[in-house]
């Protein structure tokens, strides 16, 4: 019994290819600095997109994709985090999900305001993956991994560690492209 629920666990939280060769339209999140994230303003970059939340079990992945930004941050990386209260382990101000993130992991890289990612109100964003790729976020700390000319390259589950080869492998093949 114990080995079927580890199954069905890996199942639910895997990575999923995407095979479609369309480009991420030009979206935009508020920002949790206040002003506006745009994906415009990620051209030419690859883009890791992960939603979060500061009360998860995976919550200490904040590190991992903090150690993926300042490694490769120069090259062309942009990690985007985006807090979500989707499965009822977030804060309910913006504000406390910063200073979380600021003072347990030091959190430099871009992040939204607390954003909607599954169900009716989820953001455009979320709801173009779900309707173009039948991707929707399981569980906090799902990946999409972005490439420079915009194509959505993969998408990881939530026990899919940032720093995972999968993962590091991955980008570092999209910031050669």
């Amino acid at each position: 019994m114990v080995k079927l629920i580890g199954v069905i666990l890996m199942v639910f939280f895997a990575s999923q290819a995407i095979s479609r060769d369309y480009k991420v339209p030009d979206f935009s999140f508020n920002s949790i600095d206040g002003g506006k994230i745009e994906f415009k303003d990620f051209a030419g970059k690859v883009v890791l997109v992960t939603n979060t939340a500061s009360k998860c079990g995976f919550t200490g992945q904040y590190e991992g994709l903090q150690k993926l930004y300042e490694k490769y941050e120069t090259d062309g990386l942009v990690v985007l985090g985006i807090p979500s209260k989707d499965f009822r382990q977030e804060y309910s101000e913006d504000q406390e999900v910063k200073k979380f993130c600021e003072v347990n992991f030091g959190i430099t890289f871009p992040m939204s305001e607390i954003t909607s990612v599954i169900g009716k109100d989820a953001h455009p964003f979320y709801k173009w993956l779900a309707e173009d790729f039948n991707f929707k976020p399981r569980w906090n700390f799902n990946k999409i991994l972005i490439g420079k000319t915009g194509k959505i390259i993969n998408t990881f589950g939530a026990t899919v560690k940032p720093t995972s080869p999968r993962i590091e492998e991955a980008i570092i093949a999209s910031l050669k492209k």
